[in-house]
């Protein structure tokens, strides 16, 4: 089974556990208080309130626990669905006690045991031979318990062919039960075929987004793991004839730059393809950090020394991108990725080149965008794109790194206003306020001139490219800036289990890349190391 139907089973467990837990309430209040109001009945008054109240508060106990485990051991299915099938055994027994504590030769009936063995296998995957061991072992406890009641002493009038009728109901459903098991096993191994994309096997969902989804895959032979984008036909088909031909055609941009560079801060690209059923993928490394959003958000404006450190990295990247002609056009924080590379920590990569573009062609001739909508995000867009300037080149994103680097300073952003279009024109016209000016932190006025120069209206004042910008974070830096043991220990304070949860942070970075809508598969917040 892949691993997010696991994941799935997991968490329907623990609400089946807590529909038990429902049911044993209600035979609480109901045949403690509401069926004495209808009159007396002696079956009823025969088994409650003892053994009856005391049954149920033991199964209404064991379906909490069950409920609480199937929380807590999400991240180990296989135990937890051992664990529920001795629940399930443990339910039943704990059922057939109420109905055998005192037996009546009455026509023989359906037990209750039928409908949580019939339901097992529809709820816990398993293979056709575990559940129907499993389910023929709940099915006996129905005779265990009228043996328990004969050796409590209490008469048992029917013969054996009366019992033996009384008890085929729930035995036929034992056997039945593996039918369904068939089934879902089945379309589980459907599943896991189906999420196979030439050599790498697609297995949880990391985040999905209005253009697609973002997997954890491995590769089959080599057991690498990588981060899988799909833009499935379905996701196309419900789009426009633009709006597919912009999906597509900003895969391939991305695809294609990706691949073009060769700079250890720029994601890898491992593959890029489209299947036989029309479904476009890409496929990545996959990271263990987070994005610089999610870092600023969670631990708040990092130090000067810091920000050079990541900075400079970026300007690498981007450095020779620009050199082969490339503006990248949507570099932003959660498109910039501080990650643990083998012995490495800090150590940058730049994501998402989707809305790439070469420098010598004008932007009518680039369908990456919607149609009349302005490439970037607005909170770093360049004035010279807000102004709609034919000639635009590199130094947008050089505008841009300097928007990033105030963000990671300050955790504000340079500019703020309700609206993308009034924000826009602030980065048009409005003077920035220096970094130093928006936090109570020192900043050195050298690292306040390099971010204000980055914002400069006329890109004729800017640094003259990610070389010179790269050189002047360096030159702003005072005494021996960050270093690699600083890393060290503020990932190992903030991020110990990063290997554990790897590929959540990043996951939530690449399905921000997939379009409006996007969101985590789990609701684990954008932490950690682990980055797809």
């Amino acid at each position: 089974m892949p691993k997010d139907v696991m994941l799935q089973t997991c968490r329907r467990v623990g609400a089946v556990a807590l529909v038990f837990a429902g049911l044993w309430t209600i035979a609480l209040l109901f045949n403690s208080l509401a069926a004495r109001l209808m009159g007396h009945l002696a079956i009823i008054e025969a088994v409650w309130p003892y053994p009856g109240v005391p049954i149920a508060l033991v199964g209404l106990a064991a379906s909490l626990i069950m409920t609480v485990l199937a929380w807590k051991l999400s991240d180990r299915p296989h135990l937890l669905l051992d664990i529920s099938a001795g629940f399930l055994v443990f339910v039943c027994f704990l059922a057939a006690l109420l109905t055998q504590w005192l037996p009546s030769p009455v026509t023989p009936r359906i037990s209750w045991l039928c409908v949580m063995i019939l339901s097992y296998p529809a709820i816990v995957p398993s293979s056709p031979a575990r559940t129907r061991w499993v389910t023929l072992l709940a099915a006996s406890m129905d005779p265990l318990a009228l043996y328990i009641t004969h050796l409590r002493g209490v008469p048992i009038e029917p013969g054996v062919p009366y019992l033996l009728w009384a008890f085929l109901p729930t035995y036929a459903c034992a056997l039945i039960s593996v039918v369904p098991s068939r089934i879902i096993r089945s379309l589980g191994q459907q599943v896991r075929h189906a999420r196979e994309l030439g050599s790498y096997r697609l297995e949880e969902v990391l985040g999905k987004g209005g253009m697609g989804e973002v997997y954890r895959a491995t590769h089959q032979m080599l057991a690498r793991p990588a981060a899988v984008k799909l833009i499935r036909p379905e996701i196309l088909g419900k789009s426009s004839a633009d709006g597919a031909l912009v999906i597509i055609e900003r895969f391939r941009r991305e695809a294609e730059a990706t691949a073009s560079l060769r700079s250890p801060h720029t994601i890898s690209l491992y593959d890029f393809g489209a299947t036989e059923d029309g479904t476009f993928f890409l496929v990545m490394e996959l990271l263990d950090g987070l994005d610089l959003q999610s870092m600023v958000e969670r631990f708040g404006p990092l130090p000067p020394d810091r920000v050079a450190y990541l900075m400079r990295q970026a300007c690498d990247s981007l450095a020779e991108a620009h050199s082969r002609g490339l503006i990248h056009r949507d570099v932003k924080p959660s498109n910039i990725f501080a990650c643990r590379m083998g012995l490495q920590t800090d150590f940058v990569k730049v994501l998402d080149f989707g809305l790439v573009k070469a420098q010598d062609q004008s932007s009518d001739d680039l369908l990456i965008t919607a149609p009349e909508a302005t490439a970037g995000t607005p909170a770093y867009i360049a004035p010279e794109v807000v102004r709609g300037d034919v000639a635009i080149d590199h130094r947008v994103d050089i505008y841009a790194l300097g928007c990033v680097a105030y963000w990671l300073l300050t955790g504000k952003l340079v500019f703020e206003a309700p609206n993308a279009v009034q924000l826009m024109i602030q980065h048009s016209q409005a003077v920035p306020v220096p970094p130093s000016q928006r936090i109570e932190t020192p900043i050195p006025a050298a690292f306040d001139a390099v971010v204000l120069a980055c914002l400069a209206k006329r890109p004729d004042d800017r640094p003259a490219d990610a070389t010179d910008l790269s050189r002047r974070f360096g030159a702003a830096v005072e005494g021996e800036g960050w270093t690699e043991e600083k890393a060290q220990r503020w990932w190992h304070r903030h991020h110990p289990d990063g290997a554990r949860k790897a590929a959540t942070a990043c996951a939530l970075t690449l399905t921000k890349t997939m379009g409006p809508g996007w969101t985590p598969a789990t609701e684990e917040a954008p932490v950690t190391a682990g980055q797809a």
